[in-house]
């Protein structure tokens, strides 16, 4: 959706509000050469106070996944009408109240996809082969004192269930399928375009699968989604990537699991309670851990400053966005 109001002049920016500060700090600064950026966090005044002030202006916003975007927001802002998400998950907004309200959504689309199925290719190679532990064991000076580390285990013939088939499903499917893993998967629906064999249960790919990929958006259904059932049915020599949202795990059943032995591994770029991590899991070597980081390039950052920005630029001169969100 565009703007329904002409462009304001070259010595008016338009104005977009930041409920709080953005994830990538240059995007920021990027906006803030082009528009108007209103920050409640550097206000003042209460939320509710700023945004009543500013309401009638307020057409636009961008937020990170921190921020969340609720009812009691929303309905602050009668003049809203485009919300630019840098993040692709958009759990943190009220998809309800936007589709009734007619409010236009925006995120990153596929920008983050290949940077994320790089990573989540990357965990599931150091959780097999024992990368991260291996380095430690070296420099701690145990191949002098210890001998041989043990060995990994091999990547090629994995049978590999993908939980979510979509942009980064589908890029972490190409990438392990070239390595020689055999690929199955669950999603919302079957894919026509595609030839893996597909699971409606994720049971049933859980019990058919050497490695989970966790690849979905996090909603109501997707939370703890991976739980104590499906674990049991990937079984001890199964192991767990998630680089989806950390939610979608049942994080306590995961840390049991593993703790216990229940499962042989796993790869976490995301956590159930960000930033906070399980501190069980720092003396498992078993687990590789990331901060949430699969997406931090500084070429796809530099690829999203210019979507924000285009988002934000089409939307004020009425044209059509350049990664509308279908709500």
């Amino acid at each position: 959706m565009a703007a329904t109001s002409e462009p304001k002049c070259r010595d008016h920016p338009p104005e977009v509000l930041l409920l709080g500060p953005l994830a990538f700090p240059q995007i920021e600064a990027q906006c803030s050469r082009a528009f108007h950026l209103l920050k409640t966090y550097e206000s003042p005044l209460p939320t509710h106070l700023f945004l009543s002030t500013h309401a009638a202006s307020i057409s636009a916003l961008v937020c990170s996944a921190g921020i969340s975007i609720t009812p009691d927001i929303l309905r602050l802002l009668p003049s809203l009408r485009l919300i630019v998400s840098t993040s692709v998950g958009l759990e943190n907004i009220d998809l309800t109240q936007c589709r009734r309200r007619g409010i236009s959504i925006s995120n990153p689309g596929t920008i983050f996809s290949d940077d994320v199925a790089d990573l989540a290719v990357g965990l599931l190679i150091d959780v097999l082969r024992k990368l991260s532990a291996a380095d430690r064991f070296v420099r701690r000076g145990n191949w002098v004192t210890v001998g041989d580390y043990p060995l990994g285990r091999k990547l090629g013939g994995r049978r590999v269930g993908i939980v979510g088939l979509g942009s980064i499903g589908c890029a972490v499917a190409k990438r392990l399928e070239a390595l020689g893993c055999r690929v199955a998967y669950n999603s919302r629906r079957t894919k026509p375009s595609v030839l893996y064999p597909y699971y409606s249960d994720i049971c049933d790919l859980a019990s058919n699968s050497d490695v989970l990929v966790i690849c979905c958006a996090l909603t109501q259904q997707t939370k703890h989604m991976i739980n104590k059932q499906v674990l049991s049915s990937l079984g001890r020599d199964g192991i767990v990537i998630n680089v989806g949202r950390g939610a979608i795990v049942d994080e306590e059943e995961l840390v049991r699991c593993l703790m216990e032995g229940k499962i042989a591994g796993a790869g976490l770029d995301v956590f159930e309670n960000e930033p906070d991590v399980p501190k069980e899991l720092f003396k498992l070597d078993n687990v590789v851990l990331s901060p949430h980081n699969a997406v931090y390039t500084p070429e796809t950052l530099e690829d999203l400053e210019e979507l924000v920005i285009g988002n934000l630029k089409a939307f004020f001169s009425n044209r059509p966005l350049l990664s509308e969100v279908i709500l």
